[in-house]
């Protein structure tokens, strides 16, 4: 059976030295950071990706390992094994540029959760990062990379360097990449469950599966919590090995962030056209590159806890791109109607209480299932 690298996990990252953050960027000094992640697929061998996109000075890590996960921070000890690149137990990462670990013989399969644990000996400076990691990531003092528990370890809210994991897997083996904003990251799902709305719907899968390429706080057209998402195209989706579907969902924070009390200037809302247009260029531009684009309607948010996130203009340009989504213009192979699948019966612009996290703006585990439960699996003909 001839087999090639299919990407079976990513974390889209975030600069934190640009715009607006969610959460406060941080670095590490003479520290061992340990982060889980559940793979979405399997295969006879992985290799495990680590950036350094945002760096402003190369990246010394004097320590590589993978292991199975138990609990928490622990691993099991017979299963923890070195990282090497071309052939070395230590890399330098340059500054803007990603490594990829010499490949480790490990069948894996879908679903099961593995760590990695990198000691970073000097000032790292603030990190490339993720906003929602898959679980609690933690770190200590000093080299502690084969410890089967990291004892007294500072929990990590934030993702760190680690990018994806390819695994070797059967030739034609094809995924899908969720692209977009908190709604696919997964933003206050549980952690450490893997019920963000692209988890549920890939367990629903028959073959392929769907790594995320989501980042909380992210728009369409301007960068600031992470780069915009046009501007994510060639490195988040059309890079990842193995892609042949897209599922998108963006314009939340195009409409609600310009108008929060975060910014000491309030931006420019967009109108309905300029979303239509940006979303007409996603759709072409990936069309383009032979994929199959699958739209969503953008979710409901009135009434939200957000000050100023919620404005009677931006439900206006929401309710008229939604109108456009959902009728015969769209660019896009088809359309996930994932607001009505959430929205409140009586009061449609708002989620459904049994859907909301508390905030009402993000979904929790039953409304991410809601909405993968909302998509037409055959659409997702991997």
């Amino acid at each position: 059976m001839t087999t090639t690298w299919i990407a079976a996990h990513r974390t889209a990252v975030i600069n934190p030295h640009e715009g607006f953050h969610l959460f406060e960027p941080r670095a590490f000094t003479d520290q061992t950071v340990r982060q889980s992640l559940r793979l979405a697929g399997g295969g006879e061998a992985l290799r495990v990706r680590l950036g350094n996109r945002y760096g402003k000075d190369p990246l010394e890590i004097a320590g590589a390992r993978l292991a199975v996960r138990t609990t928490g921070s622990g691993i099991d000890p017979t299963s923890d094994t070195p990282l090497r690149f071309s052939g070395a137990e230590t890399v330098t990462v340059p500054v803007g540029e990603e490594t990829v670990s010499d490949p480790v013989e490990l069948p894996v399969s879908a679903g099961e959760e593995l760590t990695i644990s990198l000691y970073l000996p000097g000032d790292t400076g603030p990190t490339t990062y993720s906003a929602i990691p898959y679980d609690t990531g933690y770190a200590v003092g000093g080299n502690h990379t084969s410890a089967e528990v990291l004892d007294n370890a500072e929990e990590l809210p934030l993702g760190h360097f680690l990018t994806g994991v390819d695994v070797l897997a059967p030739e034609g083996t094809r995924i899908a990449v969720a692209f977009g904003d908190s709604w696919i990251e997964g933003a206050n799902t549980t952690p450490g469950t893997d019920n963000s709305y692209p988890a549920q719907l890939g367990r629903r899968l028959g073959r392929g599966w769907i790594v995320n390429q989501g980042i909380s706080g992210n728009r369409l057209l301007t960068d600031e919590v992470g780069d915009h998402l046009l501007s994510r195209i060639d490195r988040d989706v059309l890079d990842v090995p193995g892609v042949s579907h897209v599922l998108v969902h963006i314009g939340l924070n195009d409409l609600g962030l310009p108008g929060t009390i975060a910014f000491p200037e309030p931006g420019r809302l967009p109108t309905a056209d300029d979303l239509i247009t940006g979303l007409t260029t996603l759709a072409d531009r990936l069309h383009a590159a032979g994929l199959t684009v699958i739209g969503s309607t953008i979710g409901p948010y009135a009434g939200t806890v957000y000050p100023g996130y919620d404005t009677e203009e931006g439900q206006a340009v929401r309710r008229r791109v939604n109108t456009w989504l959902l009728g015969d213009e769209h660019p896009f192979d088809a359309i996930v109607d994932v607001a009505a699948a959430v929205a409140d019966p009586g009061q449609p612009a708002r989620i459904r209480e049994e859907f909301n996290s508390g905030d009402g703006l993000h979904l929790n585990d039953a409304g991410a299932k809601a909405a993968a439960d909302a998509v037409d699996v055959t659409l997702l003909d991997l």
